[in-house]
């Protein structure tokens, strides 16, 4: 499926089979990444971009999804702040409230609440080089290959921020990343 999908990013008339193929999952992406309510436009600005640029795709420096990636990461370090400011937030806010009379239920939800505040202060911490790497890897299921070609840096590039990302992500967290 690449390969006609690689054909169809050249041709305006076929390029709707790209947005079929890769639209949901670059949303869910710069959802994960900012906001849903930001999600929807980020996505579409992506591919609105990739349309303009389609010309300038190269399929020898990787897969139209890495490139989509590298577009919409792009446009998610505009609203770097929002970020940043989500991630805080997370990190500062309480436990969800618990349902009275679900022992269990409480439990999970303080657990959880605890986690996504570490997770958003640790995730705050990282340098946006690092911080990219990390969410392309974990949210996007990017090959290190894939993410070399997203943010268009070196392979070697990709694993020293990962490594150091996760250096920093244990010792915040205090377990193995």
């Amino acid at each position: 499926m690449t390969m006609s999908l690689d054909g169809a990013v050249a041709d305006p008339e076929r390029f709707a089979t790209v947005f079929d193929a890769h639209y949901e999952e670059i949303r869910r992406y710069v959802g994960r990444r900012l906001d849903i309510d930001i999600a929807e436009d980020l996505a579409a600005e992506t591919f609105l971009i990739a349309f303009r640029r389609r010309g300038s795709f190269d399929a020898a420096k990787g897969t139209i999804r890495a490139w989509l990636y590298g577009i919409a990461t792009h446009l998610i370090g505009r609203h770097r702040r929002a970020e940043l400011r989500r991630y805080r937030a997370l990190a500062r806010s309480a436990s969800p409230a618990a349902d009275d009379g679900h022992d269990q239920r409480v439990v999970d939800r303080v657990a959880a609440g605890v986690t996504v505040q570490k997770l958003s202060a640790a995730l705050a911490g990282l340098s946006r080089g690092e911080r990219d790497v990390v969410l392309l890897v974990a949210y996007g299921e990017l090959t290190y290959e894939e993410v070399a070609a997203a943010l268009d840096v070196a392979y070697g590039t990709v694993a020293s921020r990962l490594s150091r990302a996760r250096t920093k992500l244990r010792d915040a967290l205090g377990v193995e990343v």
